[in-house]
């Protein structure tokens, strides 16, 4: 075996270790997850004989999107209780980066010198979002930007004074950058461009645990009850179809599991994660998502959330999209080389959030495509991110070796090579200092398909909801005493996603509007 086989074995074992690992995540009950909405049908309420704890606000999961909700329902006089299935609250928002997507002149732009809006921030996420944006959810999220970061900030949440222009989260002490492509081509050009990815600073990419460690404390701080290894499975309906609680499985006793009725006087809120982990729903809704190679989120995310609210008539929206990241730098040097279909053609600016690079790869290409790079861009050492495909003395050579039609990689690589000599990209505008040409050989293809690429995915899909976070029903009215927020509802991230922090933000922004409607709700 030469030594090129043998690091492609080693990268290939890598690869298949941290799916295997992404997967494992999700635990046994990902095993025994699947599109059962029989399994999550409601109890009606002349059927529940005794309450065996009653809550105003019942809040099903404890990710960023849970905990905010209960903060806020708790600050306007009502009594919470959070149920988290696992023994670890967080939720997923405690593995991501911890970054909240924010704008409009937050204090932390101000103190770094950035002048931003609420007209370009809103105009960057519409613009960004394509067909499929929440106009009145992207306005209300852009207005209420400031406060919100000043609300994460007065919640205990550390953020440093430090910017940081790499395309990364900031390592390892900043805690604003471009989390986006804001500074990618067309956007450029139309909206004034502002860093708007905040993240507490982490030399580890840690963020998201401390950003939960410091709303989970805000919430013990108050008097928000958390109850953890007790799942809620079921919803309870009144006669009038208004929510009047839930059916929960307490596991708190190994191997004697209990199912408790708790009443919520005023509302339950459903922020139990989207579902990558159900591998049946992401299959069934989901096909470009469960190609991808690398399944991301804590173990809640099997959909049960969204199972419960569709079994009381919930509609669901969007349930195809997902986030896609593709991460091919850092470092930044290896954006400078292209990256191509099948056919041998360009179709994405490489400058480009991974995010969109991942959503093009995995929604418009099959899911198939190769980074080029020649000698001077290429990694110098074994990247399980990306596996080799092809290495070439010359791009004919590796035209052929990859299979593509005759002519084809040549003809894209001249024609960059040709403008680049200029620092021009007149096809895709990429960013000038990510222009050079390709002319160092040996030429290597870092395959990028979604199948053998370090792909994390996590879904986007879920119940429809209103800018109070309601749960819409399928004729289009609220279902009284019914929120969800965070990846259990549909709401501002899409596909393409735009930028890192749109996720803990959305869930964060209006998990707290879903609390504060619960908690001043009239029954």
């Amino acid at each position: 075996m030469s030594d090129h086989d043998s690091d492609a074995a080693s990268s290939s074992s890598r690869r298949a270790f941290l799916r295997r690992l992404a997967l494992a995540s999700a635990g046994a009950a990902a095993g025994a997850a699947s599109f059962d909405l029989a399994a999550a049908a409601p109890v009606q309420r002349r059927e529940t004989r005794h309450w065996d704890a009653s809550t105003d606000v019942l809040v099903v999961g404890s990710g960023a999107g849970g905990i905010a909700a209960a903060i806020d329902a708790r600050r306007a006089g009502a009594e919470v209780l959070v149920l988290e299935k696992f023994q670890v609250p967080g939720g997923s928002s405690s593995i991501s980066g911890g970054v909240c997507y924010l704008g409009g002149g937050t204090a932390l732009q101000k103190a770094l010198g950035f002048s931003d809006s609420v007209e370009a921030m809103h105009d960057y996420i519409i613009a960004a979002s394509g067909l499929h944006a929440s106009p009145e959810k992207v306005q209300r999220y852009c207005e209420g930007s400031v406060e919100h970061f000043d609300w994460l900030v007065g919640n205990g949440v550390v953020y440093a004074q430090k910017f940081s222009d790499e395309k990364e989260i900031s390592i390892p002490d900043g805690s604003l950058y471009y989390s986006g492509s804001e500074r990618v081509w067309p956007f450029r050009e139309r909206i004034p461009p502002a860093p708007r990815g905040h993240v507490p600073p982490s030399p580890h990419l840690i963020g998201g645990r401390d950003l939960m460690h410091a709303l989970l404390d805000a919430a013990q701080r108050a008097g928000v009850q958390l109850r953890t290894r007790q799942s809620a499975e079921r919803l309870i309906v009144e006669a009038d179809g208004s929510i009047a609680g839930a059916m929960v499985v307490d596991e708190r006793v190994p191997g004697s599991p209990k199912t408790l009725a708790i009443r919520a006087r005023r509302g339950v809120v459903l922020a139990a994660g989207g579902f990558i982990h159900n591998r049946e729903m992401v299959q069934r809704f989901a096909p470009e998502l469960y190609a991808c190679s690398a399944p991301w989120g804590r173990g809640g995310d099997l959909g049960i959330g969204i199972l419960m609210g569709m079994a009381v008539g919930g509609a669901v929206q969007r349930m195809h999209h997902g986030f896609v990241v593709i991460p091919i730098y850092p470092p930044e040097d290896i954006v400078k080389g292209i990256i191509v279909n099948a056919r041998g053609q360009r179709f994405v600016p490489e400058d480009g959030y991974y995010g969109l690079l991942g959503h093009e790869i995995a929604f418009h290409q099959d899911g198939r495509a190769w980074l080029i790079a020649d000698d001077a861009i290429a990694y110098k050492w074994d990247d399980f991110r990306l596996p080799v495909a092809a290495t070439a003395p010359s791009i004919a050579e590796l035209e052929t070796r990859l299979g593509m039609p005759p002519g084809a990689l040549v003809q894209s690589v001249d024609y960059y090579n040709a403008h680049a000599r200029d620092g021009a990209d007149p096809l895709l505008h990429k960013a000038a200092k990510f222009v050079a040409p390709l002319g160092r050989a040996p030429y290597t293809a870092y395959d990028l398909s979604v199948q053998n690429v370090f792909a994390p995915v996590h879904t986007f899909g879920g119940l429809q909801t209103d800018v109070d976070a309601r749960v819409i029903g399928a004729f289009g009215d609220p279902i009284p005493g019914l929120y969800a927020a965070g990846r259990t509802a549909a709401s501002i991230p899409v596909a393409p996603y735009i930028g890192s922090g749109i996720s803990v933000g959305d869930a964060s922004f209006f998990g707290r509007r879903a609390g504060r409607h619960a908690a001043q709700r009239k029954v």
